[in-house]
């Protein structure tokens, strides 16, 4: 033989297996006609393909070790087609596996798939969010078919091997090309590369092995979750073709506003409006808390003392420790802050009005009641100046 195989793959005559295969993937891709521009590259990967075909075959290379031809006269085949080569195969050598593992894979493939996630939004009140609850979630979903138990088949017949491509799941083509015919694998379009054909499928599934149908899912909701938090149900999901395992269910939580707290993380804000005179005097007020929603809460839980102190004035704040959202997957709970709102009284008869004009008079306000008085600073010294 004239041609020295080593040499055109570039390694020694003692090369492993796994040396030819990586020197060939190398040149295969320098070389081939899709990538190359060079003048002779396609001269120069049919000689690599010649070396790669007797170096990676034992009984070839030991053949053409002792001096003899390892194609017996008949010339290269490339791969074991006369005249060209298998380029599903070469691309097996230059990726490695079977596609080289790009989301490709010969022969059939199974019809049991796992089946999609869900999400699901689940409405929740603020207390039903800060204190957990458990709901009944009503979903419509893919479910096992109960007919043929998943398998697609009626009543007891199974799928049978398909004619078109004898059970391999994908069909080959061949096309001329000036290196030679180039063949190249796809899936089989009679069974959609599964190997096997459903003659008789199921007449409620038909075929898939999972059928749309509506249930309910049980949701333990934790305390302290708020308005965008998702709980994982574990296979609770759409059934997967063929009865394959399930998906997850993801619950998304939607919490209501509240009439009387609005929610800030995990602490609560109201407001509290109070006589004018609870705020001039002072007093001690009790104020309903979040708790007295629920149905175990005990008197203690269900309202807090506040303390207004003399004097106190609208948009002031009290905060409450500890009467706030308990804290999701740990202990405590938030804060609660009360605003406070001096209600000014309204449709006072004359016996209220005399006493608060006697109030004014006491405190020294009565001036600021006079007509005068709107007029405010600039306004009273031009009067005194006319």
């Amino acid at each position: 033989m004239s041609t020295d195989y080593y040499s055109v793959l570039g390694v020694p005559r003692d090369a492993s297996e796994e040396d030819i295969k990586k020197a060939y993937r190398k040149l295969a891709m320098k070389y081939h006609p899709d990538v190359a521009t060079e003048d002779g590259a396609a001269e120069k990967f049919k000689e690599v393909g010649e070396a790669y075909e007797v170096l990676s075959d034992q009984q070839k290379r030991s053949l053409y070790d002792r001096g003899g031809d390892p194609f017996g006269g008949g010339g290269p085949s490339f791969g074991g087609f006369a005249g060209g080569f298998d380029f599903t195969s070469i691309v097996d050598a230059v990726f490695g596996g079977a596609m080289g593992g790009m989301g490709g894979s010969r022969g059939p493939r199974s019809r049991v798939s796992r089946g999609q996630d869900r999400l699901e939004r689940l409405p929740l009140s603020l207390v039903q969010a800060a204190f957990g609850t458990t709901q009944e979630l009503n979903i419509e979903s893919l479910v096992l078919c109960a007919t043929c138990s998943g398998s697609g088949a009626q009543g007891g017949s199974k799928p049978v091997t398909c004619k078109t491509c004898q059970g391999r799941g994908e069909v080959t083509q061949v096309a001329r090309s000036f290196i030679g015919d180039i063949r190249t694998s796809s899936p089989c379009p009679a069974c959609k590369g599964y190997g096997t054909v459903i003659e008789h499928p199921c007449p409620d599934c038909y075929g898939e092995g999972r059928v749309r149908n509506k249930r309910k899912v049980s949701v333990k909701v934790p305390q302290g979750v708020m308005t965008g938090n998702r709980i994982r149900l574990e296979s609770q999901g759409d059934v997967g073709t063929g009865g394959g395992p399930a998906g997850d269910l993801y619950v998304e939580i939607s919490v209501a506003e509240h009439d009387v707290f609005s929610r800030h993380g995990d602490d609560l804000e109201a407001t509290m409006e109070i006589p004018m005179t609870s705020a001039a005097l002072g007093a001690q007020l009790h104020m309903a808390t979040i708790d007295a929603e629920r149905d175990e809460a005990t008197e203690d839980d269900s309202s807090v003392p506040l303390v207004i102190a003399a004097g106190t004035q609208t948009g002031a704040r009290i905060v409450v420790r500890g009467k706030g959202v308990p804290k999701l997957r740990s202990k405590g709970r938030g804060d609660l802050a009360v605003t406070i709102v001096v209600r000014t009284p309204t449709g006072l008869d004359d016996a209220q009005r005399d006493l608060l004009n006697q109030l004014a008079v006491a405190r020294g306000e009565d001036e600021e009641l006079r007509p005068n008085a709107a007029k405010g600073f600039f306004g009273k010294l031009k009067d005194a100046f006319s």
